[in-house]
């Protein structure tokens, strides 16, 4: 009822944002007499806060068109290469004439960054992708909004997630012989699943795993967020926050966690820092500072764009990850393929070297949330794992934005560099010697 309700309040608006968005234009644009008063500017300033309030904000474009590669502009072509029910594997590959850049670009390591499914599209690791094309082949984890998933298409749930993951590795892998993979946020869980899955059965893994500010074992300076999710129990949030699909969706009938739901709590974490945002950005128009106001704009537009997450998906990881612990107690059983229970052993993981990354000021996943990883993978050598802290930063300060690319990255990039080879390349190169 409450989708309906938030539906039909969202229909009633629509009207009032589109007239929102054109007062705003006729009280800027110098051409019209709305605009030749002393007042135009604020009048203009608060029609456009209005509309930015008002307006649905759909899923935004990556929109990265081209990268710099060592002063030659390399042209990137955005495309699908696996398209699954609730996800797209989306490769962005790079075009060069310049013949001794082609040839780098050939030799650089492949990457799956596994984008996280918690409320917000894909696209929320754009500077991340951005950044790392610079020296890899990128793909990513292109989430689907699960309320234009048809009911045909089945259900989704934690097992799917971590099967998927599988797929994209093996296709990686046959793709460049073998591939490193990135995941950030709640992904880390999953991602290391799957890992240890494939070690398990003796599957070639990844040679590299960054893991990026996520619940690895969210008992460790647990947040607001694992407090919300370990505190309530199952049955809450099954009565409480699942919802299903309206008619006037693909996915009509779906039972989902409403990603309005998800954008509610994000902004009830800091409703302060929001209001003040807004406000700025009303000053901003007013003052004419338009470097500042676009860059509001593109935050939100990013920030505001949520997805619905399919019901058993969203409460199978609220009770493995945050209620049972079942990755960090050794008890977590995932499906197979062929309907057998296989056990999720981290510990059989033997040649992926690991890489933690933590934000000091991180209000999602608490301090040591990420770093348990090592204590998990007993397999890898002390000399193949690495953790970073990085000092200042946040949640999105790891992945997005200066602290991101001028200190977080150029460590992965190295990490990623001196792993490429993978330990039985090194042993044979030295047996070689």
């Amino acid at each position: 009822m409450l989708y309906q309700i938030f539906e039909t309040q969202r229909s009633l608006m629509e009207p009032f944002a589109d007239f929102a968005q054109a007062a705003s234009k006729l009280y800027s644009n110098p051409l019209s007499p709305f605009a030749q008063n002393a007042l135009s500017q604020r009048i203009s300033a608060g029609y456009d806060l209005m509309y930015r309030l008002w307006k649905d904000y759909e899923k935004p474009e990556f929109g990265i068109k081209t990268v710099d590669v060592d002063g030659v502009e390399v042209a990137i072509h955005e495309r699908v290469e696996i398209d699954k029910p609730f996800c797209e594997l989306r490769r962005f590959k790079r075009f060069s004439d310049d013949t001794k850049t082609l040839e780098k670009l050939k030799a650089q390591p492949a990457v799956l960054i596994v984008a996280p499914l918690s409320g917000h599209y894909a696209t929320l690791l754009r500077d991340t992708v951005r950044t790392m094309l610079h020296d890899h082949k990128v793909y990513i984890t292109d989430w689907k909004n699960a309320r234009s998933v048809p009911l045909e298409k089945g259900e989704f749930h934690l097992d799917d997630y971590v099967h998927y993951v599988e797929e994209f590795i093996r296709h990686l892998q046959k793709e460049y012989g073998n591939c490193h993979v990135m995941s950030v946020c709640q992904p880390t869980v999953p991602v290391l699943a799957a890992v240890s899955l494939m070690a398990s059965r003796g599957e070639t893994t990844p040679l590299t795993m960054t893991m990026m500010g996520g619940p690895i074992d969210a008992r460790k300076s647990p947040t607001a967020v694992n407090n919300l999710a370990m505190n309530k129990s199952y049955e809450w949030f099954e009565a409480n926050v699942i919802y299903r699909v309206p008619t006037n969706f693909p996915g009509a009938g779906r039972r989902v966690y409403p990603g309005f739901l998800q954008h509610s709590g994000f902004v009830a974490m800091n409703p302060d820092r929001h209001l003040s945002s807004h406000y700025d950005y009303f000053k901003h128009l007013i003052a004419g500072d338009d470097t500042s106001a676009e860059a509001h704009r593109q935050f939100y537009d990013e920030y505001n764009a949520v997805l619905d997450m399919d019901a058993d998906y969203y409460l199978e990881t609220i009770r493995t990850v945050f209620q049972e612990f079942a990755l960090v107690n050794g008890t977590w059983d995932v499906i197979s393929d062929s309907g057998e229970l296989e056990r999720v052993r981290p510990e059989d993981i033997k040649t992926t070297a690991h890489l933690t990354i933590e934000g000091e000021l991180d209000d999602i996943s608490g301090a040591g949330q990420t770093e348990a990883a090592h204590g998990l993978c007993t397999g890898v050598p002390k000399s193949r794992q690495k953790h970073i802290e990085v000092k200042g930063a946040g949640h999105y300060g790891i992945f997005s934005g200066r602290r991101w690319r001028e200190i977080v990255y150029p460590q992965v990039r190295d990490f990623i560099a001196q792993h490429n080879d993978g330990p039985a390349a090194k042993k044979k190169a030295a047996r070689a010697k």
